[in-house]
Parts: C-alpha cells; sequence; structure tokens
C-alpha cells in the first residue's frame, strides 16, 4: 500500500472516463497530481485532460495491472464499475476508495436498503421478487401502487416502472426485462432533497449544506442549494450521512438522496458512491468542492471546508441546449461548465451551469 498522505506529483488512478472523470481529474491537477484513466472508450472526455490513459474493459486484468504500475491509489467514477476490479486492484497493492463493499451494495438496490436499514437510516417499505409471480405476491404485503425497479443498473428513470394493481405485476416484471427486482412503497414527500458528503482516511466527516432538487421525465434538471431548510432538518441530514459512511468505513465523497416527508423526517432513497449530480453546485458555490474534496480524501489529505459562499442554482445541460454556450457564458452571473462530449444526443448530459446569488 502506498505511504498516505499522497504528495504532490503522485499519479491517482480513475477507473472510468465520463463527465465525473474528468472533473476528478481537473480538480486533481489543481493540487499537483497526475491522473490515470481506465476507460474502454478512445478519446472519452476525461482522457483528454489525463497524463494517462489506459484503454481496456474495467475487467480486464491486463489493462487493471497497467493502472496499478502507474497509480498506487484508485478512485471511480460511477457505481457501475465491477466489484471484482476493486478486489483485483487490492490484491495488486492498490489502495482504492471508495471500497468494493460500498461499490457492491450501491450496485444491489435490495442490499442497499438492506445496508440502510441496519445502520438505523429509514427507507421507505421494499420487497425483493426475482420473478413475475414472486413479484406479484410482494404487492400483497406491500400494497398498490408500488415502484418496481431492477436490482442492478439503470439510472436516470430506466429499469423502473410504476405498477398500479397487483394483476399488473408480471407485465412490469417483463417491462423491466424480466430481471431481479426490488418493489418500494411510495413515498409521500414534499420535495426531494440531497446531501454530499465526505469522509478522510482518518475517519473524520464533512457535509456540505442539502440541495433541492427537481427532475423531468426521471433526469435531474434543477439543483438549488443550499436547501431552505430548518437546523432541525440539516442536522438530521448530517446523522443519516454520518451514520452511512461510518457504516461502510468510507473513504471519499458520497451523495445521499433524500425523501422529506410532511412531518419533517427524512427518508434514503438511493446512495452513490462517487461524486455526484446534486453536488455540481459546489464547483462554484464552495470554497472546496466535491471534486477536490474527493480528491483530498483517497489521497489521505485533510479535508476542506464545505460551507457555502453562494446561492447557487445548477441548471443540466441536455443534448443541444449546450450549444448556446456563447449566450450563457455572456451571463455575468452564470458559470459554464462543459463536458467535452463529441455527439449532443437528445437527452444526454452535455454540461451544466451554475446560476450563482448573494446569500
Amino acid at each position: 500500500m502506498p505511504k498516505l498522505p499522497l504528495p504532490p506529483g503522485s499519479t491517482i488512478g480513475i477507473l472510468g472516463g465520463g463527465q465525473l472523470g474528468r472533473m476528478l481529474a481537473l480538480a486533481a491537477g489543481r493540487l499537483g497530481f497526475d491522473v490515470a484513466i481506465l476507460e474502454p472508450e478512445v478519446g472519452a472526455p476525461a482522457t483528454r485532460v489525463a497524463a494517462h490513459t489506459v484503454v481496456g474493459a474495467y475487467d480486464d486484468p491486463t489493462a487493471l495491472a497497467a493502472l496499478a504500475k502507474l497509480a498506487r491509489v484508485v478512485t471511480f467514477e460511477f457505481e457501475n464499475v465491477p466489484a471484482a476490479s476493486v478486489e483485483h486492484l487490492t490484491a495488486l497493492g492498490v489502495a482504492v476508495a471508495p471500497g468494493a463493499r460500498a461499490l457492491a451494495i450501491a450496485q444491489d438496490r435490495v442490499a442497499e436498503k438492506t445496508f440502510l436499514n441496519e445502520a438505523g437510516v429509514a427507507t421507505v417499505a421494499f420487497a425483493a421478487a426475482d420473478t413475475a409471480q414472486a413479484a406479484q405476491e410482494a404487492m400483497a404485503s406491500l400494497g398498490a401502487p408500488v415502484l418496481m425497479k431492477t436490482r442492478r443498473e439503470g439510472y436516470d428513470g430506466k429499469g423502473q416502472r410504476w405498477v398500479e394493481h397487483a394483476a399488473e405485476a408480471p407485465v412490469a416484471f417483463e417491462a423491466v426485462g424480466a430481471k431481479p427486482v426490488i418493489l418500494e412503497a411510495p413515498a409521500n414527500f414534499v420535495r426531494e432533497l440531497s446531501v454530499i458528503a465526505a469522509r478522510g482516511r482518518g475517519g473524520e466527516i464533512a457535509v456540505y449544506p442539502l440541495a433541492e432538487n427537481h427532475h423531468e421525465k426521471g433526469v435531474l434538471r434543477r439543483t438549488y442549494a443550499p436547501a431552505k431548510v430548518t437546523s432541525e432538518t440539516a442536522d438530521q441530514a448530517e446523522r443519516i450521512a454520518a451514520k452511512i459512511l461510518s457504516g461502510l468505513d468510507y473513504v471519499g465523497v458520497i451523495g445521499i438522496e433524500l425523501f422529506e416527508l410532511a412531518d419533517g423526517r427524512l427518508l434514503v432513497n438511493e446512495i452513490a458512491p462517487r461524486v455526484h449530480n446534486t453536488g455540481h453546485w459546489t464547483m462554484d458555490g464552495c470554497e472546496v468542492d466535491q471534486f477536490e474534496q474527493h480528491i483530498r480524501a483517497v489521497a489521505g489529505w485533510p479535508l476542506g471546508p464545505t460551507h457555502a459562499h453562494a446561492q447557487v442554482e445548477m441548471l443540466n445541460l441536455l443534448g443541444k441546449e449546450a450549444d448556446a454556450w456563447a449566450k450563457l457564458a455572456g451571463e455575468p452571473e452564470t458559470r459554464v461548465h462543459l463536458y467535452g462530449k463529441r455527439d449532443a444526443k437528445p437527452g444526454r448530459k452535455m454540461g451544466h451551469v451554475n446560476r450563482l446569488r448573494p446569500l
């Protein structure tokens, strides 16, 4: 294992070459690190701002060995990296953060909610089903309607479907791919919040102010932060984050999606063991953003301050919306962040803007 804290001039590896990997690489560069990216796609966004690129599948032993030679500390930009790859890198003497356990739990929605409940964190009621008949039977105990999701994979609204009646469960099961699913009871929430938090290698925890999120067609559209919440709600979110981070023995930044109920209680919807779209506001709203914070944590550096110095509206730029970059760049209150993606497909996240106002 490498000697920590990692000194400037060292190389940090990142599994994944998308926009999150790109922003992590840029943050690492500001702190004096080089970055090595392992990515299957040639010319992916992160590879064009990194010192080294290894082109290969995430589970390719040869590619993983090449990354291990370049970087003794490795992280990842998204949670669909095989947990076995993290274990393989660890066996090669690489310090990987977050660890394989956090990754494996986040990859399975049933394991995720089971872990959360065991850690003393509330979620909606849920049940697992591996067959269409089991899904129909599970609805007898949960009631209707339920949200059916594939246990693994699926994001931005993909791989999920509302089921209004138990008789419709078999059809819904086929519609999401006839794969093992989780059935979730509805949450009568008043709004969706999220919290970005970090844990260092010494167990220290830093929590950013809560953010309020708005989705369209299952895709995050806007985030407002810091959200207008009571001190009790903020304290509740911090306690939730601490339980999750400590329960996973976590190192790095995590995104935690929350449902705020009418009575003020917070339920955890999902966790993401990585930097998160709902934390992009920190890039211009905080002294140390989520990307630098993540690099600090995995490198064994002290965590930075998390308080906000501006009110931010983060807007995702989807598809051709990024073509308005010149207009957006001319708005004095707007900061433009483009991801360097080649093709502006409909609904694809091409960048985001942060619009700033005084606190």
